[in-house]
């Protein structure tokens, strides 16, 4: 499958679009597009630009998701996680990057901020009803089906 991507500026010619590091990755990084570096303190939240638009095809969707990397060593999560590119928006890919670590974490031009997944969805129609079918399990929720004990 190909994917358009369009850059939004030339002002960030040099960064490398999307890209697989592995045969098998599922993931493609995305790179923060910014003049300057940005600083994000403990418990802050801030939206970083990548420069890029892409054109999603019908029926799928482009999920914005943490880099395992970033997330271990700095703290940095993707917040709505995964995010959705639906397939009819064209507008910029930003990334919500929420410091969870103790330190301000820097981000600077370039840096691999998070990553994207492009998903097959079913486009399901919800149909109100009185009643749902049974389950052994019902209504039990919120760690219900855990050890055991």
């Amino acid at each position: 499958m190909k994917i358009q991507v369009k850059r939004i500026s030339n002002n960030f010619n040099d960064l490398a679009l999307p890209f697989r590091q592995t045969d098998g990755a599922s993931g493609m990084d995305l790179y923060a597009a910014i003049q300057e570096n940005i600083s994000i303190k403990a418990g802050e939240v801030s939206l970083i630009s990548t420069g890029i638009a892409i054109a999603v095809p019908n029926n799928y969707e482009c999920q914005i998701r943490s880099r395992s990397g970033l997330s271990l060593k700095q703290g940095l999560f993707c917040l709505n996680s995964p995010g959705t590119v639906d397939s009819d928006y064209r507008g910029e890919i930003k990334v919500i990057l929420a410091n969870f670590s103790k330190e301000t974490q820097v981000i600077k031009r370039g840096d691999r901020i998070a990553q994207m997944v492009i998903a097959r969805f079913e486009k399901a129609e919800l149909v109100e009803v009185e009643h749902l079918e049974e389950t052994e399990r019902g209504a039990a929720g919120f760690g219900s089906t855990g050890s055991g004990n």
